[in-house]
């Protein structure tokens, strides 16, 4: 067996065990024989490139993951791996950037796989400075090239430090660690941080309908639950690996500290002159 094949096999075995679907269902799905589909996994066959791309469609591989098993097997690359600052994705940066704007005045990110905030908009800015923070973001439009945070070191650090629920948060933020680790190793030393920072035993009685986060801020406390949005059906490795976080203010007092601590003084009359 090629070293070649050996790649191939491995992905799409692991892909099938990730889902937890046998040889005889995703051989049904695929419409193929399962003893077709076991000699594809053993390496002793080379699936056709239709066929490995509803293969790896059928098992949710992330795209970037899908051109280098269709590389694996000696297929082309089907998918656009253009960078988000370049021109053919100049589209989807502006319908991003629209995004975060117009969720002001609350806080808005975009994030890839690794969770780099590769933009934000003033929300975020505001909720930095609320808990101390100095962390500079980027703004709304991405640029590319330029230095980026990382939301999980935050997280570790000055954000998390403010957090007031941080074993609660912590617990929920290491299972979706966890799930999103399989195709995306680096992020396995977070994981194990984030293991320390929940004690054993944290489970509640009955889980609430949804996370909410509370931080200690100079406005007193204020609490956000989030919500993730991506591009639909995307064909390029990029938008694939990109999704934005939407933070909602999560009680009356949140709602108040925002309004309050964002509106512009008003100019005042015009000052007397001396006569």
């Amino acid at each position: 067996m090629s070293a070649v094949t050996e790649e191939l096999t491995e992905v799409l075995r692991a892909a099938r065990a990730r889902r937890r679907i046998s040889q005889w269902d995703l051989a049904l799905e695929l419409g193929i024989s399962q003893r077709h589909l076991s000699f594809v996994e053993l390496g002793r066959a080379r699936p056709s490139r239709d066929l490995l791309l509803r293969w790896l469609e059928a098992l949710q591989v992330p795209l970037v993951v899908r051109n280098e098993a269709l590389l694996a097997a000696g297929h082309a690359p089907a998918y656009d791996d253009s960078p988000l600052a370049g021109p053919e994705l100049a589209d989807a940066r502006r319908a991003v950037a629209q995004l975060l704007r117009a969720h002001e005045p609350w806080p808005a990110l975009l994030l890839d796989t690794t969770w780099d905030v590769l933009a934000a908009n003033s929300g975020v800015r505001w909720l930095l400075d609320a808990v101390g923070s100095t962390t500079e973001v980027p703004g709304p439009d991405p640029e590319g090239d330029a230095p980026v945070p990382n939301l999980l070191d935050l997280a570790l650090g000055d954000l998390g430090a403010a957090i007031v629920n941080l074993p609660e948060v912590a617990a929920s933020l290491r299972e979706q660690l966890r799930h999103e680790a399989a195709t995306e190793p680096s992020l396995r030393e977070r994981v194990e941080l984030l293991d320390r920072l929940v004690p054993p035993g944290t489970a509640p009685v009955r889980f609430p309908p949804t996370l909410v986060t509370r931080y200690a801020s100079r406005h007193g406390e204020i609490a956000f639950l989030s919500m993730f949005t991506t591009f639909g059906t995307p064909h390029s490795v990029t938008l694939g690996s990109l999704r934005v976080e939407l933070l909602f203010p999560a009680d009356d007092a949140t709602r108040d500290a925002i309004a309050t601590s964002r509106v512009a003084p008003r100019p005042g009359p015009p000052a007397a002159t001396a006569g």
